[in-house]
């Protein structure tokens, strides 16, 4: 009883599709796999994308306009037939032959939410898109047992299991297309007591943004995180950039943060953009953006 759901955008999603199907011929439980097409306007990828159809417990669905990631993740688990839900990206590959039997096993156990965990390519790519795969390395490249230590910062909804009622209780529900949300599911599994679980069941993380859109998309994401979840109690226990802030903010020196970030923008953009970018300096940029907001 697993229904596997998929938000895909611009991206062939057929040896995603493939490899897990195969996977099935180990086990015995109904299941369902789900995609949804986000906007796709390339017709040559809908094209292929469509041969889905025709495969036994899969399907296809395209959405004519572009609604986001936490959009079309609502969508698809209200349309999912079964209580199991797992969550995978379009740009991944499951990194173990047995990545569905891990995640069939646990089926049985008392947990609301199972994480499997990322990988990224171990070769350095090309550095337009170095950034993105430095912070993947540095930051979600986590074994469980290190995941394990803060369980509710380290939720990443392109590789998780999770209750259908849960996840519909539990994420962002307005009609807007917005970047960064896992922090809003993150913050209301922690309000909720989820019952968190931490494996090393990780999918290859292989769609890379360059280092501008990453950026753009990183920033977006603090944006929301001081719209939505700045002034959430206990929030600092698993956001940690809301967190640094919040101390700044304590000791009076938020503002004097802020405008020093403005005058020291430009060096950090250039190394962050370069072809090696420091993650402290990205920290320092995030935090800088988030306390040059005005009306905080």
């Amino acid at each position: 009883m697993l229904s596997i759901l998929i938000p895909c955008y611009n991206y062939n999603i057929t040896d995603l599709v493939f490899s897990l199907i195969k996977m099935f011929d180990e086990e015995t439980i109904p299941y369902e796999i789900i995609v949804i097409d986000d906007g796709t306007k390339n017709q040559e990828l809908i094209a292929c994308n469509k041969n889905i159809n025709s495969l036994l417990n899969c399907q296809y669905i395209i959405n004519e306009i572009n609604q986001g990631r936490t959009n079309t993740r609502n969508e698809l688990a209200k349309k999912s037939r079964f209580e199991n839900l797992l969550f995978l990206d379009a740009d991944v590959l499951p990194l173990h032959k047995t990545f569905i039997t891990n995640y069939v096993s646990f089926l049985s156990k008392d947990y609301d939410v199972i994480c499997g965990g990322y990988s990224y390519e171990k070769n350095q790519p090309p550095n337009e898109f170095i950034l993105r795969w430095k912070y993947g390395k540095s930051r979600e490249e986590k074994k469980a047992t290190l995941r394990s230590q803060k369980p509710f910062s380290y939720i990443f909804s392109g590789n998780i299991l999770i209750k259908k009622e849960l996840f519909l209780a539990s994420n962002f529900s307005e009609n807007k297309n917005m970047y960064g949300m896992d922090n809003f599911l993150s913050y209301n599994l922690f309000t909720m007591n989820a019952n968190i679980l931490h494996i090393d069941n990780e999918i290859l993380h292989l769609g890379l943004e360059n280092n501008n859109v990453f950026l753009k998309k990183s920033l977006e994401s603090v944006k929301n995180r001081h719209i939505y979840l700045l002034n959430k109690p206990n929030i600092e226990e698993i956001n940690s950039l809301l967190k640094h802030y919040k101390t700044l903010k304590k000791i009076g020196l938020d503002k004097l943060f802020g405008k020093t970030f403005k005058f020291f923008k430009p060096s950090l953009e250039k190394n962050i953009l370069g072809m090696n970018p420091n993650l402290f300096f990205f920290d320092l940029y995030r935090l800088g953006y988030l306390c040059s907001f005005k009306n905080i």
